[in-house]
Formats: C-alpha cells, structure tokens, sequence
C-alpha cells in the first residue's frame, strides 16, 4: 500500500476522515455486495464461440489483436473465468452468447436448446453465479448482407426471429434453474454502408419481428428481455435500423428494458446523463460498460470520468437494482483474463467510490443553493483515501490487493495460457 502503513491502520484512518463527512465505509462496501457485475465471456476468445470457431468473425463485430492464449475450448474458458473471479472482489455474473453452446453434433441457431447449454449451467451453480444471454445476431451465412431481423426476405427474417425465440427459452432455463433472473440482450447488426432510399420499410420489419419475437410472456422471474441500440457499426455506417431512438421508444412501448451500452452513442454524448433521463420510463435498464476510442472499438473499462460518471449516477439515483451492470469488450491485444480484471475491478472501483459520496452534504448544498458548497464538496472527495477502502474490501473478499492480480495472470500465463496453440 501507498505510505508503507498496513492496510488495517490505513483503513482506520480512511473510515475516520469518511465517517466525519457523515459516510458509513462499513455500509458502503456491504452495498456494492448487492451489485453484481455481469462478466462479458467473449473476451476470453475474441468472440469466436463454439459454434463454429473457425468461422470468420461479421457484423459489425471486431476482436483486434493476436496475444497468444485465447481460450479454444468451454472448458478453457471456464478455467479462465474461475481465475479472473478470483481476482475480482464481490459479486459476479457470466453473460453468455448463443455461440458458446457445447453439442457433440452441429446445431442451428435457431434450434438451440437449453440442454446445450447445460454444462455452463452446472458450472454456475456450482460457483453462485447467475448467467445472463445473448442471442447471436452475426457471424453467419444469413446474416452476411448486414440484415437479420430486418431482411427484406420473409425466410431470412423467420430464422433470426426463431433463433431469439429459441434464445429466450434458453434464458429462461436460466433463470429458473440458477434462482436469478436471466437478462436476455437482443442486438442486431442490421444497417447499410452506404445511402439508402428508404429508412421506414426495414424499421417497420424489426418492429415486427421483435414483436415475433417477444410474443410469448415469459416469466420476469426468470427471464426478462433487453433491447440494445447503435449509433452505427462497422459496415453500416450510414444507417443503422435499431437506432438508439428506435429502441428507446420499443422498450417503452413493450415494457422491456433498454440497453445503455456506452459505446454506441456519439463521442461528445454521455451514457451517465441518459440514465436518469431514461428511468421514469423503463422499469429497468441494462448497462453495457465499455470504452470507445473514436468509434465503438470496446476497449478495455478504465476508471476514467466517464466510468465513474455512469457509477454515480446508478448510485445517486437510488435504485441500483433496476440498473443491471454488464461489460462489453474484447481486447485480444493484451492478456484476455487481465482484460476482465482491469476492466471490472475498475467498475467495482468506481461503484465503490460512488457509494462513499457523502450524499446527505451534497444533497443538502445543491438543495438550499450552495452551489459553491457543492462543487468545493465534490471536488475534496476526489483526494479522500478511498483505495484504502477499496484494499480494506479486496482483503475482506479474499480478492489480491494492488497488483498482486498481476502475478497470479502471469504465473497462470507461463503454466496454462503460453502453451495453447491456435485452432
């Protein structure tokens, strides 16, 4: 730790400094317990699946990089995942995609089931972990025009609407049989390169299929459906059919959550702001965090402003729980399970420092016009000692502190990841 003070009187101090500003550290870390961050499997592999691993990547879907390692298999993967989890202090989730089912035989997308997937259930119930899905909209033959749930061609569009179908049958074995609902994300690459004459006609189709899709009522208990909006993606630059716009106005007019990713908007717009002008009218949103770099590049979450801009705001807003925290990128340019660590320990951090707001002293200046108070409040909490609270959490959730991660990915690296050769 910084200052060569042990963690326990570093500790002290910080609750100390915290508790004169009226914040409980105690109670701030046992909320971020309650806020499960969902890990993103497709960082572990680039994105290839299981399905069909040697098939090119399509769709507006870019895993860019060649570090040596990527998990080949399910079952490395998973003994991927069980070591970033260690080395992630509090609760964790797997969000999963349709392509990393396991079957002896070739199956369709559209006949997926949930016994395909009945291995990763095990594992998760073994672990505590809730799994959370994603049908796979890209990456295949029907889908190699740009368009899915919007094709022009009625059997083209009647096979990605049976693929979601099947998909949610498959969250909602989730859900059911791990006791934690299972967030279903529905993102489509459907769009155009360049200029179109008519924008209405495929909106019309997606709204259609999407009501195809979500026509049977599944159990919120179990199961409960996302829709995930783009500014533009690659190879649909000029046009993008499940605009941001179109999905806001779709989630509120079904009763179904909206997904945040936070890489899918205009570089100058910020997700965080959307939040609460998004929540008076959805019952809940999905969040995917990750880090654009001039376009949706899904780089690595830092603990920038941005991050912790979108952490405040889930905890200032009171009602965390209607916010469902999920990471959304693919770095195949650094080690894939020092992505996870990086980028979730940063959303844990920012969660954490979030919570440790002294929230009654800002509410109290912002509401009797203290604006000076305000910022000067504001600004002071950035130098308090919060990462003694955060290694004060690390150690209590038997997670490393500071870099020690590190060592454990790479003595991981030179006994497991260095020895895997490319399939």
């Amino acid at each position: 730790m910084s200052m060569n003070i042990p963690a326990v009187d570093a500790y002290r101090l910080a609750q100390d400094q915290y508790a004169a500003l009226g914040v409980d550290t105690e109670a701030a870390m046992a909320r971020l317990d309650t806020i499960p961050i969902s890990l993103n499997c497709w960082q572990g592999d680039d994105v290839r699946g299981f399905e069909q691993p040697e098939r090119a990547l399509s769709g507006g879907i870019a895993a860019i990089g060649n570090y040596p390692g990527r998990a080949r298999t399910a079952d490395e993967l998973r003994a991927d995942l069980e070591l970033a989890m260690r080395l992630i202090p509090g609760p964790c989730r797997l969000n999963l995609h349709a392509i990393y089912l396991e079957s002896e035989r070739p199956v369709e997308r559209n006949a997926i089931r949930p016994e395909h997937f009945s291995r990763w259930v095990d594992w998760a119930g073994h672990l505590g972990l809730g799994l959370d899905f994603n049908p796979t909209c890209f990456s295949h033959p029907l889908s190699e025009d740009g368009m899915t749930l919007a094709h022009p061609d009625a059997s083209v569009r009647r096979f990605w609407i049976e693929h979601c179908q099947a998909s949610r049958k498959v969250s909602e074995h989730f859900g059911r049989t791990l006791g934690t609902p299972s967030i279903m994300d529905i993102w489509v690459p459907d769009g155009s390169k360049d200029l179109v004459f008519d924008r209405t006609a495929p909106r019309r189709r997606l709204l259609e299929a999407l009501d195809a899709v979500l026509a049977e009522r599944i159990d919120p208990a179990f199961h409960r459906d996302a829709v995930e909006g783009k500014l533009f993606g690659i190879g649909a630059e000029s046009y993008t059919v499940g605009s941001n716009e179109f999905y806001l106005a779709y989630a509120v007019s079904r009763g179904i959550l909206l997904c945040l990713d936070s890489g899918h908007f205009h570089p100058t717009e910020a997700v965080s702001d959307k939040l609460s002008a998004v929540l008076p009218f959805v019952g809940e949103i999905l969040l995917h965090v990750s880090r654009p770099v001039r376009w949706d590049s899904d780089h690595v979450v830092l603990l920038d402003d941005e991050t912790q801009a979108i952490a405040s705001e889930v905890v200032r807003g009171g009602a965390p729980e209607r916010i469902h925290i999920g990471l959304d990128f693919f770095d195949a340019s650094i080690n894939r399970i020092a992505a996870w660590a990086i980028g979730t320990r940063n959303m844990r951090k920012a969660l954490l420092r979030a919570l440790l707001e002294p929230a009654s002293l800002l509410s109290a200046a912002e509401n009797s016009g203290d604006n000076t108070g305000r910022l000067a409040i504001l600004e002071e909490t950035k130098s308090l000692p919060w990462a003694a609270v955060w290694d004060r959490y690390c150690l209590a959730r038997e997670a490393p502190v500071g870099l020690q991660w590190l060592d454990r990915v790479r003595a991981y690296e030179r006994t497991d990841t260095l020895a895997r050769t490319p399939r």
